[in-house]
């Protein structure tokens, strides 16, 4: 049995420290999701929704504009981008010479 604690032990202390800052931060943002989510709780639902709207709508336009989205929203942005101004057409709209122009 000390010989399984000790190849345990082993295995965590290979782990990078960066690896444990990552989880510590998640485990974190956890605890402070669920607090403001109890302390919201007790909110009016039409603003807590009205809110919650404006917000995915902004990040939702910035990852659209930008193309920042995380990788499992690829293919929903996709789909919906050609819709919306994106950052890179507008580029190549003011690189473009404009019409008439030596």
């Amino acid at each position: 049995m000390v010989i399984f604690a000790l190849t345990a032990m082993e295995r965590l202390q290979r782990i990078p420290k960066s690896f444990w800052l990552i989880l510590a931060g998640a485990v974190i943002a956890l605890v402070v999701g669920v607090i403001v989510l109890r302390k919201l709780a007790g909110t009016n639902k039409v603003i807590m929704a009205v809110v919650a709207f404006i917000v995915f709508t902004v990040v939702g336009v910035n990852w659209i504009y930008e193309r920042n989205e995380p990788a499992f929203m690829t293919p929903f942005v996709e789909k919906i981008a050609p819709f919306f101004p994106s950052k890179g057409a507008y580029e190549n709209k003011q690189a473009a010479k404009p019409k008439g122009a030596p």
